[in-house]
């Protein structure tokens, strides 16, 4: 198999190429992927000869079943596998060339670093909607809310965050921080409690914040959660996992979400969740699925996870939105918030891997993931270097914008 990319214009799927037959393609934001045969090559480059975007090649005599797509937190997979060779590289996206065997096994093993799936043919891994398409006019009282969110109290809260020395998930620094956030929440005036989870036998914390809607009848209820915990791989429970954009800054975020909604009076439920174990295999956010009863799955409208959330690593702000199918709705109206609320480029993916939306998707509810946008990534997440000198507040606070208007759409004003 012959591999090449080609450019397109933001927003477009599939290819505006005339393929040969037998030619697949895969959407890696605003680049496609084609997968053609030998033979093809010359008659798809003398076509490619005349369109604004020209071919480019990637690689000859790959193997189409070694093939596969990697999503990954940070640079975790490639630096734990350096030896695997990244034919394309989006950041949070790879393309890698690689035996199935071993694409299976590192796949079971790694769930909170990074999934690893075989290439589909004609797929949209990541895509980059038009600024244009999704924007609609903004709503006065969403307006309000959105403009109550302050640099000040997001940076003192992840400057509290990031000054215990480690907030490992079975660590008495966890428990301290996890009281300290249930402090924060209930002085608020939300109803909080901690839900007792189990992390590799050992015990931990969940945090959990509630406030009624004021609807009659039946009541939906809206999600916004974030993981508590940090971790350093390298130098094990007691080293020293800042854990500043990991997670941090959704932590925080997560705070300062909670702030502008105190006084909101809503029509539909609203429920802040920080969970723990989520560094060492979303235990928090998995127990807590699998305890919620079905009429309680049932009334979730949507569930909106912030991971990382605060470095910038390129040249403009991007947020990449990523859920599943069932997720659609909930990407599309985080989406048009982002157009309407925000200067923030969207990305978009049904690719759910690596972090506490993922059970939610399992169980089939609709949870997306909010993080830093996927063509780059922090290279210092799980280590002594995830500090906060990295944080960009500004940039932080356009994925929480983006947050708070969906958030307030979706739970509503009281009449």
């Amino acid at each position: 198999m012959r591999l090449a990319t080609h450019r397109l214009t933001p927003g477009a799927l599939g290819t505006p190429l005339d393929l040969p037959p037998g030619t697949s393609w895969a959407q890696f934001g605003n680049e496609v992927l084609l997968v053609l045969d030998e033979g093809q090559w010359d008659a798809l480059a003398d076509r490619a000869e005349s369109s604004t975007f020209p071919l480019q090649e990637r690689r000859a005599g790959v193997e189409r079943e070694h093939l596969h797509v990697v999503v990954q937190n940070g640079r975790l997979f490639q630096q734990e596998n350096p030896d695997v060779p990244v034919i394309l590289d989006r950041g949070r996206f790879l393309l890698v060339e690689l035996d199935p065997d071993r694409a299976r096994r590192l796949d079971r093993t790694n769930e909170t670093c990074y999934g690893v799936l075989p290439l589909g043919e004609n797929e949209v891994v990541f895509d980059v909607p038009d600024r244009g398409s999704g924007r609609a006019a903004p709503v006065a009282w969403i307006q309000n809310l959105v403009g109550e969110l302050a640099h000040q109290t997001l940076a003192a809260d992840l400057s509290h965050l990031v000054s215990f020395p480690t907030r490992h998930s079975t660590s008495d620094h966890y428990a301290g921080v996890a009281s300290w956030a249930r402090d924060q929440l209930d002085a608020m005036g939300y109803v909080t409690r901690l839900q007792d989870i189990s992390v590799d036998g050992s015990a931990s914390w969940n945090v959990i914040a509630d406030k009624e809607g004021s609807a009659a009848g039946e009541r939906g209820v809206v999600l916004v959660t974030a993981h508590l915990d940090s971790i350093n791989i390298q130098g094990g429970p007691t080293a020293r996992a800042p854990g500043a954009d990991d997670n941090g800054s959704g932590s925080a975020g997560l705070l300062e979400i909670s702030r502008v909604f105190r006084d909101h009076r809503g029509e539909h439920d609203l429920r802040f969740m920080l969970f723990g174990g989520e560094e060492e295999g979303l235990f928090g956010s998995k127990q807590y699925v699998a305890n919620l009863p079905a009429e309680e799955q049932a009334r979730i409208l949507a569930v909106v996870n912030m991971d990382m959330i605060g470095v910038l690593n390129t040249p403009t702000r991007g947020v990449l939105l990523e859920g599943a199918l069932l997720s659609r709705d909930v990407i599309d109206g985080l989406s048009e918030a982002a157009m309407t609320y925000t200067q923030l480029a969207v990305e978009t993916s049904l690719h759910p891997f690596a972090s506490d939306h993922v059970p939610f998707i399992i169980a089939g509810m609709p949870a997306v993931l909010t993080i830093e946008g996927a063509d780059g990534t922090n290279g210092n997440i799980h280590s002594g270097a995830d500090t906060i000198d990295h944080v960009n507040y500004d940039f932080a606070l356009e994925i929480l914008r983006m947050n708070v208007a969906f958030v307030a759409k979706e739970v509503g004003r009281a009449p």
